[in-house]
């Protein structure tokens, strides 16, 4: 059983004899001890989950964090034994319970290998996780949605490859190819056009391949439909797969993606219904800076966009059996 499935045992039974307007902290142990004592699941009376971290008497808490959704506070519980203090992380959102889980699992883990200060370790992740707990957002559009779908359904064929294969996932971090490893690199592109297979191209450099050579992955999308999968679904299976939960999410943060926002995405389904892989070489219809040296055009012309129609033939699509091969490629020597 792993920590995350632990956490929700744990706080689903002290939610469970919770009696409201009680005014008090249900806890209990964790099996995860610092060098301060154990870490504790605590339920309070609105039903929101906690962790308890223990501190010493003397030792500061600090502040900064106080709503909406999280709150870190100096907490001393009195038993019939003793009296002990801990640094309380709270919850306030219910919305927001997954993403917690996730962030308290990831304290738990971080505690068991670095036992000896678990307030620090606390404050790390939590500064880790914190971009997630943000309550606004900007929504993204469908266009966007299925960008990130195509993304995830690659991302999750690199994941069935090697469980720590998110960390090749560069789009979200504004690398100008979606997936990077090993001196090879794969873009994305998607459309949900129900004809032609043509594809916006941004910058110069999107398609010019490194050392080891581009893919190009093209998804037709289609919404709606019985086989239809919204980006909810697509995440955790993704999460699922993947060894590092808090990485992972820390990338679709900043891809766009807010936990907050989960109920808005369940609305809009997508489905895979045609898929082409390409290798990009001089051969492939692109635009890259080369080509206004040689045509004697300023290297300094910028914010160049342009669209590539692949809707006949050449370029011909490599065999699946090809593409994967590109993919392991990219993760064994990006391992390196």
């Amino acid at each position: 059983m792993t920590l995350r499935d632990v956490m929700e045992d744990l706080w689903g039974a002290l939610d469970s004899n919770v009696s409201p307007g009680s005014d008090r902290l249900r806890v209990t142990e964790t099996p995860v001890t610092s060098t301060t004592g154990s870490l504790m699941a605590a339920v309070d009376d609105a039903g929101c989950r906690h962790l308890l971290v223990p501190v010493a008497s003397d030792r500061f808490v600090r502040g900064g964090l106080d709503g909406p959704a999280l709150v870190l506070r100096k907490r001393t519980l009195q038993d019939n034994e003793d009296r002990r203090t801990f640094a309380d992380l709270g919850c306030l959102r219910r919305d927001l319970d997954d993403v917690f889980t996730g962030l308290c699992a990831d304290v738990l883990r971080s505690v068991e290998e670095e036992p000896h200060d678990a307030l620090k370790i606390l404050y790390r992740r939590v500064d880790h996780w914190r971009a997630l707990f943000r309550t606004s957002s900007r929504l993204l559009g469908s266009e966007q949605q299925a960008g990130l779908f195509a993304e995830l359904t690659v991302l999750i064929a690199l994941l069935e490859l090697d469980p720590s294969a998110h960390r090749t996932w560069a789009g979200p971090a504004r690398h100008r190819h979606d997936f990077v490893g090993g001196g090879r690199a794969v873009e994305v592109k998607a459309t949900t056009a129900s004809d032609g297979r043509r594809i916006r191209v941004h910058g110069l450099d999107q398609l010019e391949a490194p050392p080891g050579g581009l893919h190009l992955h093209w998804l037709r999308l289609e919404t709606g439909g019985e086989s239809a999968r919204s980006l909810n679904s697509l995440i955790e299976v993704a999460v699922e797969l993947c060894d590092d939960e808090s990485d992972l999410r820390t990338r679709l943060a900043a891809s766009g993606y807010n936990i907050v926002d989960q109920r808005h995405y369940d609305e809009t389904r997508f489905a895979v219904v045609d898929r082409r892989q390409y290798s990009v070489g001089p051969d492939f219809p692109r635009l890259v800076a080369c080509d206004l040296q040689d045509a004697g055009i300023p290297i300094n012309v910028t914010d160049v966009a342009y669209t590539v129609d692949l809707s006949s033939e050449p370029p011909v699509p490599v065999s699946t059996e090809h593409a994967e091969e590109h993919l392991v490629a990219m993760l064994r020597d990006g391992s390196k």
